[in-house]
C-alpha cells in the first residue's frame, strides 16, 4: 500500500482524475490534502461528505502510516515525554515543555544519530534511519493534541532539538517546517520554529541559499578547536573556522542572527580564556548566546558547571557585551532534558 501523504496536491489530482473525477477532480484533491494535512485525520472515513466509491479506494490502496504515541512519562515539573512508534516499529522521543506563557513541542529528525557526541545520550546509539517529513510532522501534531489535552493551551513553538542531527535529513526536515508555516498544514508563525545543528556546514550555507524560514541555532559548546573536537567528532570535517564561514554567510544572506548553543561542562568549558574565545566568536558571528546546564546521561567525564564559576563565565560575556540567555533544564527526571533522548 502507498503512504498517500507523500502525494502532493497535482498528484492527488491526477488520481481523483483516473477514479473518474475529471471535471471535479482539483476540488476533490484539495479536500483530501485539506484532511490530511489541516484536519489530520487517523482514518479516510473521517473525510466528511465524500464520495464512498473513493473512500473505499484509499482505504484499499493507501495508508496513512500514522506515528503514534508508544508510552509517555511525566515529570515533576510538568514536562511530559513521549516514546513515539512509527509504522515500521522504530521509536523515537518526543518532548512538551509546558511554561506559563509558551508550549514547546521538541522533535527527532532521526532514528537513532551518527554523530557520536559525547554529552549525546542519542550520540551512543547507531543511527537506523532518516525520519520522513510526514512522520515529523505527526509528532508536532501529537504533541499539540496533548498539549491541549493536558494544558488547555495551544501549542506555540517547535524546537528540532530532539533525537537526531536535522541537517542530516535536510529535504526532509525543510518539508516539515514548510507543512508546519503553511495554512495547509499548522499555520505556524516561521519565527515559532528553531531548527538545532551540530554545525553541518555546507548545509548551512544551503539554508541561506534556500531562503529558509525559521530560526537556526547551533550546539557550538565550545570556540576552541581542540576542545570541541574532543566533545565533537564533527569538529574535525566542520571546525570552528570552516562553521564561522558558513554562519556568516547564513546571516548576511538572511538578515538574521543565529542561537549558538553552550552547554557549561564543570572546569573544562567554563575557564575565563574559553568566555573570552566565546565571546570572540559570538562578536564575529551576529548571534545570541544560550548557556545551557549540562544533563547527566550516566558517564562520568562532565559534570555541570558550579554556579560560582558559572558567574564568573556569565560576567566575562557581559563585559564583551553578548546577547546572552540561560536555559534552565526541564524533564531531568524522566531523562527528556536537553542530550538525555534515548528511548529510555
Amino acid at each position: 500500500m502507498k503512504n498517500i501523504r507523500s502525494y502532493s496536491i497535482e498528484e492527488l489530482t491526477t488520481m481523483m482524475e483516473e477514479l473518474g473525477e475529471r471535471s471535479d477532480s482539483p476540488r476533490r484533491a484539495r479536500k483530501i490534502y485539506h484532511n490530511l494535512w489541516k484536519k489530520y485525520i487517523t482514518g479516510f472515513d473521517e473525510i466528511e461528505d465524500f464520495p464512498q466509491h473513493i473512500i473505499e479506494h484509499l482505504k484499499e490502496y493507501y495508508t496513512l502510516n500514522k506515528v503514534v504515541i508508544h508510552t509517555q512519562q511525566k515529570s515533576s515539573d510538568g514536562t511530559i515525554k513521549y516514546a513515539l512508534k512509527l509504522y515500521d516499529g522504530n521509536i523515537v522521543e518526543g518532548v512538551l515543555i509546558p511554561t506559563e506563557t509558551r508550549m514547546t513541542a521538541c522533535i527527532s529528525s532521526q532514528v537513532g544519530c551518527s554523530l557520536t557526541c559525547k554529552f549525546c545520550a542519542t550520540g551512543k546509539m547507531e543511527r537506523v534511519r532518516n525520519l520522513d517529513y510526514w512522520e515529523i510532522y505527526d509528532q508536532v501534531c501529537i504533541i499539540k493534541e496533548q498539549a491541549l489535552l493536558h494544558y488547555n493551551m495551544d501549542l506555540t513553538n517547535i524546537v528540532y532539538m530532539g533525537m537526531g542531527e536535522p541537517l542530516l535529513n535536510y529535504d526532509n526536515v525543510l518539508k516539515s517546517t514548510q507543512m508546519c508555516i503553511s495554512n495547509d498544514g499548522l499555520g505556524l508563525s516561521h519565527n515559532r520554529i528553531t531548527v538545532s545543528t551540530a554545525g553541518i556546514s555546507k548545509m548551512i550555507k544551503k539554508l541561506a541559499d534556500d531562503e529558509v524560514k525559521f530560526n537556526l541555532a547551533v550546539s557550538l559548546h565550545a570556540a576552541n578547536d581542540e576542545k570541541r573536537s574532543h566533545m565533537m567528532p564533527i569538529n574535525d570535517s566542520n571546525n570552528l573556522q570552516v562553521l564561522e564561514e558558513a554562519l556568516l554567510y547564513f546571516c548576511n544572506k538572511t538578515e538574521e542572527k543565529v542561537m549558538l548553543e553552550y552547554i557549561v561542562f564543570d572546569n573544562f568549558n567554563d575557564n575565563p580564556e574559553d568566555a573570552e574565545e566565546l565571546s570572540s566568536f559570538s562578536q564575529r558571528v551576529p548571534s545570541k548566546i544560550n548557556l545551557i546546564e549540562y544533563n547527566s546521561i550516566g558517564d562520568t567525564e562532565f559534570i555541570n558547571s558550579r554556579e560560582e564559576r558559572l558567574k564568573v563565565f556569565k560576567d566575562i560575556l557581559y563585559k564583551n557585551k553578548c546577547t546572552v540567555m540561560t536555559r534552565r533544564s526541564r524533564g531531568k527526571d524522566i531523562d527528556a532534558a536537553c542530550g538525555q533522548l534515548a528511548n529510555r
